[in-house]
């Protein structure tokens, strides 16, 4: 009996579930220093483009995959192409998934934690060298990291069990508005204070000096993983969108918007930055340390903290229940498992080998010197997936779609069956997607090795 699939109400909620899987912890502190070292508005156009040239061609492509099959990723593989070769898609997406959950739930745990410690007044007063024994304590403790981990994962389940409309969807129509809200808030405090204007232009200065080959592979491996593809959920949560949704409008939206929420991000925290003298340098430590350092020697900066670890929260949740997704409806569609017991049995497993890279995450942490191939299992698990499985999962998917899909299919999906008078720019992405994408993921994964 074929397993009846919810979808998404509207447009807008598609746009919102498919931008809130996008946005996550990198869009909070990685996208806006890697901008800002980079020669800023300059390295934003290069990104662009390189979104144009490999995000996009991706994001498009799996959404093609996923509504035209309306399966999870495993059996909407099975589905559109009888290649044997091309099947390792669903498993190097479950794989991916599974490794990137591992890991990210442990820092989304850490953002919990975060959470709590503003709310009770942990910061206040807080130094440079307590801001670093409060980060070490959170990630090397050997009890913290596991129940914050948890919890995180305990979250996202509740938010599943409610199903498509109910679950997802109500969250992203809700939080994503208040996070846009929350940064803009944040933003203006940081641009207002003393010598902020030197954080504006780290951050927007355009420094065409500072773009050389290295600038332009560190945009394109931005470009290719900021959008969240080769991990199944655009896969997942297209095969939930309407038919009436116009897939390159969507993917083109997203794009933008997400590197609109990570400029906001980056509002909210360089400017500030440059005002403390804080060094803009320091990375997940921008987050950790810095950040609660700065917001205490404001005024209302407590506050501002508390608004700031949510919203950093909030993005982090929409992120990871997008992945959750991923391997609950395999679990439904392929195992025939009840969607409650599908998301307490995956919720179990992550968080099982998740508490060894909670454990791991710190060298000084318990398990943070038992090494494999020469990496803690934290770092092990990030390398498989941004270095192997994700690049590998990327040229896989827009090689199916350029090669091996019926181009009449093709054009189906992105002309919602000819009703879209958009012939001339289906024909540049069908050339982009079989002679540009596929060269530049090639060279995001040897970047990985050289």
């Amino acid at each position: 009996m074929e397993h009846k699939r919810e979808k998404f109400s509207s447009s807008l909620t598609v746009f919102l579930a498919t931008l809130s899987s996008a946005v996550g912890l990198g869009n909070i502190w990685m996208f806006p220093y890697i901008t800002g070292k980079n020669g800023g508005a300059a390295f934003i156009i290069i990104y662009l483009l390189c979104v144009t040239l490999v995000g996009l061609p991706v994001l498009i492509s799996e959404f093609i995959i996923g509504r035209t099959t309306r399966k999870n990723v495993y059996g909407a593989i099975s589905r559109i192409t009888d290649k044997k070769g091309f099947k390792s898609i669903g498993i190097i997406a479950l794989l991916a998934t599974y490794f990137l959950m591992f890991f990210y739930t442990v820092v989304v745990g850490w953002v919990y934690s975060y959470v709590f410690k503003s709310l009770t007044g942990t910061f206040n007063g807080i130094t440079l060298e307590t801001a670093n024994s409060i980060f070490y304590n959170t990630s090397t403790n050997i009890i913290l990291p596991i129940l914050w981990q948890f919890i995180a994962l305990l979250t996202g389940g509740i938010i599943l069990v409610l199903g498509v409309k109910g679950g997802i969807e109500k969250l992203t129509k809700t939080l994503m508005p208040v996070l846009v809200i929350l940064l803009i808030i944040c933003a203006f405090r940081s641009i207002t204070l003393p010598g902020a204007l030197e954080g504006i232009k780290f951050l927007i200065n355009p420094d065409f000096l500072k773009v050389d080959i290295s600038v332009i592979i560190s945009a394109l491996g931005l470009a290719f993983f900021k959008l969240s593809v080769g991990t199944g959920s655009m896969i997942t949560y297209s095969s939930y969108y309407t038919d009436d949704n116009r897939l390159i409008n969507t993917a083109s939206k997203v794009a933008i918007a997400d590197t609109v929420v990570s400029l906001l991000a980056g509002l909210a925290i360089f400017p500030a930055v440059f005002s403390f003298g804080m060094e803009p340098s320091s990375g997940p430590g921008l987050l950790f340390n810095t950040v609660p350092l700065i917001f205490s020697q404001m005024p209302g900066g407590k506050i501002l903290c508390i608004m700031f670890f949510m919203l950093t929260a909030m993005a982090a949740t929409m992120a990871m229940i997008s992945l959750l997704e991923v391997v609950i409806v395999f679990f439904t569609e392929e195992l025939k498992i009840e969607r409650k017991k599908a998301i307490i049995i995956n919720i179990l497993i992550i968080s099982i080998l998740g508490s060894f890279a909670a454990l791991s995450a710190s060298s000084e942490g318990s398990l943070g010197n038992k090494l494999i191939f020469g990496m803690s299992f934290f770092n092990l698990c990030d390398f498989l997936v941004s270095n192997i499985f994700l690049p590998i999962n990327g040229l896989l998917i827009i090689l199916l779609i350029g090669y091996f899909v019926n181009k009449k299919c093709v054009c189906n999906q992105l002309s919602n069956n000819e009703t879209l008078n958009n012939k001339k720019v289906i024909g540049i992405l069908i050339f982009i997607i079989k002679y540009i994408a596929p060269v530049l993921i090639i060279i995001i994964f040897l970047k990985s090795f050289i």
